[in-house]
């Protein structure tokens, strides 16, 4: 049983892509795992899509047959928060990014798991200490995962000045114990990755939307000339138009800069329910999982 300075066992509080990839490489790397959603169905279809990613991962040769079913063993799925956090040393919540429903879900939390249990947020943007402040801010910090999670090897820990010493620490462990690395940021909106992403995101859309070059182009400059190994519109197509949107507008909102306004093409295609890849269609038409050719035009 994998330990990392006294984690075992992992709540996972929301099953969606996120939650489920985080779950995932919980499962994986010997963790006992708790995934808990309200939405009826939606731990069994974050289950479901786990199992798929791991036969995957052994067509690939990349993951072990008699890891399968190990792994999906270790998952435990919970209706209720109560039940998933009970007993667990970390919990992570994954939920939509809404301050209002971390912070709630944070004093469910706070109530419910053991008093020693290190609590973490997966949020992209939004401040850790205001949904700190609603649970215990000594044990509450930042854990962001990046999609998707069994593959990216990023973690970014978002500290706080209330954070007790000795749970950084911690968290890095965990990270260290999942095969992944971790970056230290404190808490500031957009902490590192999401802030220069956005601004990166959000300027290539604008690029797009005013003829500047097609978004094939855009994407292979950034890729060739600044050897990022995606573009920045087909990332977002990877990432879902509706959560960089929700991103964009939250930094705009925190640290009122242009460069975080959305663009009207992002809250058009966003509008007709075209959200990349988890649709099929956004700045790219995605089939079997892959961007096969550009979608949108200015």
């Amino acid at each position: 049983m994998s330990s990392a300075s006294g984690i075992r066992s992992v709540a996972v509080i929301g099953a969606g892509t996120m939650g489920g990839g985080i779950a995932q490489a919980a499962a994986q790397s010997g963790f006992e795992v708790r995934l808990a959603d309200a939405a009826d169905g939606a731990a069994a279809r974050a289950l479901a899509g786990i199992g798929t990613r791991l036969r995957k991962g052994v067509e690939l040769g990349k993951v072990a047959p008699e890891a399968v079913e190990a792994a999906l063993g270790r998952i435990r799925l919970e209706r209720k928060v109560g039940g998933a956090a009970a007993g667990a040393d970390l919990v992570i919540e994954a939920v939509p990014e809404d301050l209002e429903l971390k912070r709630s879900l944070f004093r469910e939390v706070a109530a419910t798991a053991p008093p020693g249990a290190l609590l973490a947020t997966n949020t992209s943007s939004i401040s850790i200490a205001r949904i700190a402040s609603a649970a215990d801010p000594a044990r509450t910090l930042g854990l962001h995962f990046f999609n998707p999670v069994h593959v990216m090897s990023l973690v970014e820990v978002v500290t706080t000045p209330e954070l007790a010493p000795g749970a950084l620490a911690a968290a890095h462990a965990f990270v260290a114990a999942l095969g992944k690395e971790a970056v230290t940021v404190r808490d500031s909106p957009g902490f590192a990755t999401s802030r220069l992403g956005i601004a990166l995101g959000m300027e290539a859309i604008r690029m797009l939307e005013e003829g500047v070059a097609s978004a094939a182009d855009i994407d292979r400059a950034m890729e060739l000339g600044y050897r990022h190994p995606m573009g920045p519109l087909r990332l977002t197509d990877l990432v879902g138009l509706d959560v960089r949107l929700q991103i964009a507008e939250n930094l705009h909102r925190e640290l009122a800069s242009e460069t975080f306004r959305p663009p009207g093409l992002l809250r058009r295609l966003v509008g007709e329910g075209r959200l990349g890849q988890k649709t099929g269609r956004g700045f790219y038409v995605w089939k079997d999982g892959k961007a096969v050719e550009p979608d949108v035009t200015r």
